[in-house]
């Protein structure tokens, strides 16, 4: 279990994996990707949230866009009239970010919907995350410090394979090992028990 602030700020592609006993619930059970962090703050996006909301509903001035069911996801509590796009294939999209291996942020909405359209790409390969998570500065680091959030590698299996809501966070706490896995199992307030 991956414990204590880190002395660096967290490089992108880390993900933030809400503890056991986080209670908010804009966090809670949360796998958040994380996207930037420097001394001015951090900013995230939460990867297990799907919503009702489908991409067409969101573009539907797009010509193409209606064709898509694909779902938007809830990316946290701040922003939440910005649409952004995680992938896994940089070379459809060429303004894109590469946040860990294999995950990219970003690019052209047009060149995204088109390869979603015309099956350039599956949505296994895609997520569409309306508003985001973010810190100030020293608050994610104070959160770290207090063990509000425990730390995984970033994964495209995680980011877009991983069931989603509490079985993306359980599977990504799995990979911090037994301990970390073990509590996955343990309620959110101890007093539930």
């Amino acid at each position: 279990m991956s414990e204590g602030t880190p002395s660096e700020p967290l490089p992108p592609g880390s993900l933030l994996l809400a503890a056991p006993s986080m209670l908010d619930p804009n966090f809670m059970h949360a796998v958040v990707l994380m996207c930037d962090h420097d001394e001015a703050g951090a900013y995230g996006l939460i990867v297990n949230r799907p919503t009702a909301i489908g991409l067409g509903q969101l573009l539907s001035d797009h010509p193409l866009a209606d064709q898509l069911v694909l779902p938007v996801h809830e990316g946290g509590p701040v922003g939440r009239d910005r649409l952004q796009f995680l992938h896994r294939r940089a070379e459809l999209a060429e303004d894109a970010i590469a946040l860990a291996p294999g995950v990219f942020l970003g690019g052209a909405v047009e060149e995204l919907i088109d390869g979603l359209v015309l099956d350039r790409f599956g949505e296994q390969d895609l997520r569409v995350v309306v508003g985001y998570a973010g810190w100030g500065a020293g608050q994610l680091e104070a959160e770290l410090a207090e063990g509000s959030w425990l730390l995984a590698a970033g994964t495209p299996e995680l980011v877009f394979e991983a069931p989603p809501r509490e079985g993306a966070w359980r599977r990504a706490l799995r990979t911090l090992g037994p301990a970390a896995g073990a509590a996955e199992h343990l309620p959110p307030d101890p007093s539930w028990n």
